[in-house]
């Protein structure tokens, strides 16, 4: 009880970088995501190419390569250039590198909804006088959020787990002070309570989405 005592304040520090972390790549992926699947469905070339190579290379290279890519990346090139702007600190490389991993994903996500959605119910708000903006964020829209909710569930709960990647470029979250605190203790005791704060956490998040699914099941 004493190790435990002495291990929750010190791993709940790193919880909260984990928290900050999460929230976020969340606040930063998502509309960026709407705004790439947006971009994704365009039908001119010189938009929509760039954006399917984009989305292919987050997706196609593991999230810690990318990570280092933008942290020790923007280094080297703001020496290239001699700006110390282009180079980012450890936190927000991580936070710029999260965001546009997850971006793509949920622009594929978003992508999925809204071709989902039949072409009639475009053609319906067009005769009804609706213009492009008011059919797709009073019509389009609010029938995607119900169609995506499960599989953005999903990236949620990873995106929980992924923020102990953060620890490559030494960002001191929740996992790398386990490590740490493994090492003082000579236990890997440590590592299974941070393993009970990762799953309080995605416990919290489960239920959050079962109650918005919920509460978007209209014909219940």
């Amino acid at each position: 009880m004493s190790d435990i005592a002495q291990l929750l304040p010190i791993l709940g520090q790193g919880f909260l970088t984990t928290l900050a972390i999460f929230a976020l790549t969340l606040l930063f992926s998502i509309p960026l995501g709407m705004v790439i699947a947006l971009g994704r469905m365009s039908r001119f070339k010189v938009v929509r190419y760039p954006i399917k190579f984009y989305i292919s290379v987050m997706r196609g290279t593991p999230l810690l390569l990318q990570i280092v890519a933008i942290y020790f990346g923007s280094y080297y090139l703001s020496e290239n250039v001699g700006s110390s702007w282009l180079s980012f600190d450890r936190f927000p490389a991580v936070i710029v590198a999260f965001s546009l991993n997850y971006a793509a994903y949920f622009a594929e996500i978003f992508r999925g909804g809204i071709q989902s959605i039949s072409k009639g119910q475009y053609e319906a708000a067009t005769m009804l006088g609706f213009t492009k903006t008011q059919t797709f964020f009073r019509i389009i829209l609010p029938q995607v959020v119900k169609r995506v909710v499960p599989a953005s569930a999903n990236e949620v709960i990873t995106l929980v787990k992924d923020t102990s990647l953060a620890q490559v470029i030494a960002v001191t979250e929740l996992f790398a002070l386990a490590k740490k605190q493994q090492a003082a203790y000579a236990s890997i005791f440590p590592l299974f309570v941070a393993g009970v704060f990762y799953y309080v956490a995605n416990l919290l998040l489960s239920v959050l989405f079962g109650y918005i699914e919920k509460k978007l099941d209209y014909y219940k």
